[in-house]
C-alpha cells in the first residue's frame, strides 16, 4: 500500500505567493513516522500545518523496519489519541533479557521493577506509518501533500518561505514556521547551515525477521558480543525482529550467504532457547553512525528525528528519540501561541533547543559508550562491564535507573505523555 493513497492532495491553486499574508501556521517537511506524529499531535492547537512528503511510498516500509517503542513514546501516542489504532498490530514485550557472551551473570528486567503492565513494544514500520496516516486525514487543520518536491527555503524575519514543486507547477508557501523532519541526510538542515557533529562506527547492522519454533514469550533480548550487539525484538505472529551487529566486512559477508549458511551463522548467535528458525523475506544491511546537530534551531526553523540527531541502534533508541522532540516541540509552540507569541521566533525555538538538544546528547552518549564497552575483549574493560552487569542484577535502585533509561522515564516529561 503506497502512503500516497492515504494522503488528501489539497488544490494547489489555493496556495498564494502574496506576501502580505501566511498560507499555514507551520509546515512540516517529512511525511513519516516523526513528521506525521508531530502533524497529529498539533491537531487541537489551533495551527494551521501543512506536511510535505516526496515520496509516494517510503523505503522504510519496502525494506520492513521495525522499531522498539518505549514506555515515553507509547505515553505521548496516548495523549495524541492515535495509540488505540496502532496498539491492535504491535507487540508488547514485558521482559528484557540483557547479557554479555556466554557470561553467565543475566539481567532480566521485568514489569515488576516499575510497577507497570508493560516494559514497551515493538512496531514494523507500517503498523506505525498507517494508523498515523490516518489519523492525519481526520486533522482538519492539516493540509498533505504528497508526492511534492522542496526546491529552496528562505527564512525572512517574519517567515518562512518554502518553494515546493507539486506535478509540474512551482508553487510558494510562507509561514511561521518550518519544521525539518526529513531525515538523517536533511536538505532542509544542510540548506540552512546547521552543521553536525559525529562519526560513521567500523560496524554495520544486519536486520531480518525470523519465525522461531517456540514462542518469544513477549520478551526482547540483547546480546553483547565482542563484534557488536545483537538484538531479538519479539513481534505479533511469533515473529522476531533480529538487529545484528558487526564490523563492516564481517556483516558484508554475512549478507552475502546464501540462506542456509546465513541460518547456520545467525542460529549459532540466536541460541536455541527458541529452537530452530525460519527466515521470513529478504535481510538488509546498514551502516551505523553517530550524529548530533550543532543546533536545532535557527530563526523560523526546527529540527526534529534524523534530522537532528543520529544515534547507535543498541536499545532502540532512535526513533523515540524523535517522538520526544515531537512532544517537547508540541508544548513549546502550543505555550507560545496561546500566550499570543511568534512560534516561529528563534526565543520561543530556543526553549524546545535546550530542552532536547542536552537529552538527547545523554542518549548519544549512553549508546555510544554501551556499544564501545562492550564491543571488545580487553580485558580490564571485560572485568569493568560484567561488575556492572552484576550491580545491576543485584542493587534495585541501579537496576531501576537503567531500565527506566532505557524506556524513556527519566528526564522531563512532556505534557502529552502525562494525560494516561
Amino acid at each position: 500500500m503506497a502512503a500516497a493513497q492515504t494522503y488528501q492532495t489539497p488544490d494547489t491553486n489555493q496556495i498564494t505567493t502574496n506576501s502580505q499574508r501566511l498560507d499555514y501556521d507551520l509546515v512540516i517537511v517529512g511525511g513519516g513516522i516523526v513528521g506525521l506524529t508531530l502533524a497529529s499531535a498539533l491537531k487541537d492547537s489551533g495551527l494551521s500545518v501543512l506536511l510535505i512528503e516526496a515520496r509516494a511510498e517510503s523505503a522504510a516500509v519496502m525494506k520492513g523496519q521495525a522499531y522498539a517503542v518505549h514506555m515515553l513514546s507509547a505515553l505521548i501516542y496516548q495523549g495524541i489519541g492515535v495509540w488505540e489504532q496502532i496498539l491492535p498490530n504491535i507487540e508488547t514485550y514485558r521482559r528484557v533479557r540483557l547479557s554479555d557472551g556466554d557470561y553467565s551473570g543475566v539481567v532480566e528486567f521485568n514489569t515488576k521493577d516499575i510497577n507497570k503492565d508493560d516494559l514497551g513494544y515493538v512496531a514494523e514500520h507500517q503498523a506505525l506509518l498507517y494508523p498515523l496516516q490516518e489519523f492525519v486525514k481526520r486533522c482538519s487543520n492539516v493540509t498533505v501533500i504528497c508526492p511534492a518536491e522542496v526546491i529552496e527555503t528562505k527564512y525572512l524575519a517574519d517567515a518562512a518561505v518554502t518553494t515546493i514543486k507539486v506535478a509540474d507547477e512551482i508553487k510558494t508557501i510562507r509561514s511561521k514556521l518550518l519544521v525539518a523532519a526529513d531525515g538523517s541526510r536533511s536538505r532542509i538542515r544542510q540548506a540552512a547551515g546547521i552543521t553536525t557533529l559525529g562519526w560513521k562506527y567500523w560496524q554495520s547492522c544486519i536486520v531480518a525477521f525470523v519465525k522461531p519454533e517456540k514462542s518469544h514469550n513477549q520478551t526482547a533480548y540483547e546480546k553483547f558480543q565482542p563484534s557488536g550487539p545483537f538484538a531479538i525484538l519479539p513481534l505479533p505472529g511469533n515473529r522476531c525482529r533480529i538487529v545484528w551487529t558487526a564490523p563492516h566486512s564481517e556483516a558484508k559477508a554475512l549478507c552475502a550467504l546464501d540462506d542456509e549458511q546465513f541460518l547456520a551463522e545467525l542460529q549459532a548467535r540466536y541460541g536455541s532457547h527458541m529452537g530452530k528458525l525460519e527466515l521470513l523475506g529478504e535481510r538488509f544491511v546498514f551502516q551505523v553512525q553517530l550524529m548530533q546537530s550543532d543546533n536545532y534551531v535557527k530563526n523560523r526553523l526546527a529540527l526534529i528525528g534524523d534530522a537532528a540527531h543520529n544515534c547507535h541502534p543498541v536499545g532502540g533508541q532512535g526513533l523515540n528519540l524523535g517522538i520526544r522532540d515531537v512532544a517537547a516541540l508540541v508544548e513549546v509552540i502550543q505555550e507560545a501561541h496561546q500566550a499570543g507569541k511568534d512560534i516561529g521566533n528563534i526565543h520561543v525555538l530556543k526553549k524546545y533547543e535546550r530542552w532536547r538538544q542536552l537529552e538527547n546528547l545523554v542518549i548519544l552518549g549512553f549508546t555510544d559508550i554501551l556499544d564501545r564497552v562492550f564491543s571488545n575483549n580487553f580485558w580490564p574493560i571485560v572485568v569493568v562491564r560484567r561488575l556492572g552487569l552484576l550491580a545491576m542484577k543485584y542493587v534495585p535502585l541501579i537496576k531501576v535507573l537503567s531500565l527506566k533509561l532505557m524506556i524513556g522515564l527519566l528526564g522531563k516529561t512532556p505534557k502529552l505523555a502525562q494525560r494516561f
